[in-house]
């Protein structure tokens, strides 16, 4: 008798070990799924929001929108069988900045409430269990442009096939540059939001260089401001092969694959690129046009749009769905990814005439407006600037951050 007692004990607190032990683990799992998500997606709030290139405007209120991306996605996952609700402090959200505009993202998510099974034969019927995870928006030109130190690279995936000379466009500060090389510094933080047809008297739209007829030539000189070299397809971006968009009409040349596409290959902070130079089948103005167009599913002059234009903005970049845009139910309202958003490389352009092979000193992020987004007769491009990242000199192409793919602006995990 005293055996078969004392075996109901052991029982019971193996059940208690086999079951409860599990729950718990498995309800720590998921709150540390939760947190990393709500973390990276706040994150992925203030690098779109333009707050890492100009911090003194845009940071308070990309707080603001990133709280509630953040709790948005916190709550939209079960823990321990139940969504967390933020309103009865399961959710928390911090945001610290250490260095200007190189803002950090923290979310601590708990229950106190976790029902417990055969664990209540000694009086425990709930249990807490908590997570916590940090995210940041890393812009490399923040970190290590300004104070002259090394800091680590970043090497953005599916960027365009445009290389852009370190030239701003935006009157007042048209002809200096976009980055200091030697830093990676920004000079010209008050080129976000500038949109090159803000100013219907002298609009700067992007628009391709005349590559040169063959690989004897010497590039045009001197170059001029949103005035791109077409990328070379044999090495630097090699169009992709696979999860091409269908477009009307459709693609014909790897050169409107990468525009469209996502090139695979990331192409890192101070490496060299190369401008094509070899001979083009057609017109690559008209293959231009359709290519962005097909991107920004604009074709019917419907594509998404951006918020807060302006030099610099007054508020964050919001994006607003188009009825082009191919997700069922978003059209007219906000999303926080858009096809319209791409990332541009910018080299070197202060020694003078270029050569074929030019180095990456940093990245523009740009908006493609839906309004005339490419005319075949010229291959403009209207554009609004989101972010500027500047490489420096320190980090080289071998340490770079991937961050969170086609973004200059990396998103990460720092701990979690």
């Amino acid at each position: 008798m005293l055996v078969a007692v004392f075996m109901l004990f052991v029982v019971g607190a193996m059940a208690a070990l086999s079951i409860d032990v599990v729950t718990i683990y498995t309800a720590k799992s998921e709150a540390q799924l939760v947190a990393d998500g709500a973390a990276l997606a706040g994150a992925r709030v203030l690098a779109n929001s333009g707050a890492t290139t100009d911090p003194t405007d845009l940071l308070a209120g990309a707080e603001v929108i990133a709280q509630s991306i953040a709790i948005q996605v916190g709550q939209s996952s079960p823990v321990g069988g139940r969504n967390l609700i933020a309103a009865n402090g399961e959710i928390t959200v911090n945001f610290v900045t250490v260095v200007p505009g190189d803002p950090i993202v923290t979310v601590h998510v708990q229950r106190t409430d976790l029902p417990t099974f055969f664990a209540r034969i000694w009086g425990s019927r709930q249990i807490s269990i908590s997570a916590t995870a940090t995210a940041e928006a890393y812009n490399p030109s923040n970190v290590g442009g300004t104070s002259g130190t090394t800091s680590p690279a970043v090497a953005p995936t599916c960027v365009k096939p445009w290389l852009l000379p370190n030239i701003s466009p935006r009157p007042g500060a048209l002809g200096g540059p976009i980055f200091v090389p030697a830093t990676g510094a920004i000079s010209d933080t008050s080129l976000i939001g500038w949109s090159s047809n803000s100013i219907p008297a002298t609009p700067v739209p992007m628009s391709l260089t005349t590559s040169c007829p063959d690989p004897g030539c010497v590039l045009p000189s001197p170059v001029t401001t949103w005035n791109y070299f077409p990328g070379d397809d044999a090495t630097t971006f090699q169009h992709p092969t696979h999860s091409l968009p269908s477009c009307n009409p459709p693609l014909t040349t790897n050169y409107q694959e990468s525009v469209a596409g996502c090139i695979p290959l990331p192409l890192a902070c101070n490496a060299t690129a190369n401008i094509d130079i070899s001979p083009y089948p057609g017109t690559r103005n008209v293959d231009t046009a359709d290519a962005v167009n097909c991107l920004t599913h604009s074709t019917n002059n419907n594509g998404d749009t951006v918020t807060s234009t302006g030099a610099p903005p007054t508020t964050p970049f919001e994006f607003i769905a188009g009825a082009d845009n191919p997700i069922t139910g978003t059209s007219g309202s906000n999303v926080m990814v858009s096809n319209s958003l791409v990332t541009v490389p910018v080299f070197d352009s202060t020694a003078g005439a270029p050569v074929q092979n030019v180095q990456i000193i940093g990245f523009v992020q740009l908006f493609l407006n839906p309004d005339g987004v490419a005319t075949p007769a010229t291959g403009l491009v209207n554009t609004t600037v989101i972010n500027l990242v500047g490489c420096g000199s320190g980090p080289t192409p071998g340490t770079a951050i991937n961050g969170n793919g086609d973004s200059p602006v990396a998103v990460r995990l720092v701990t979690h």
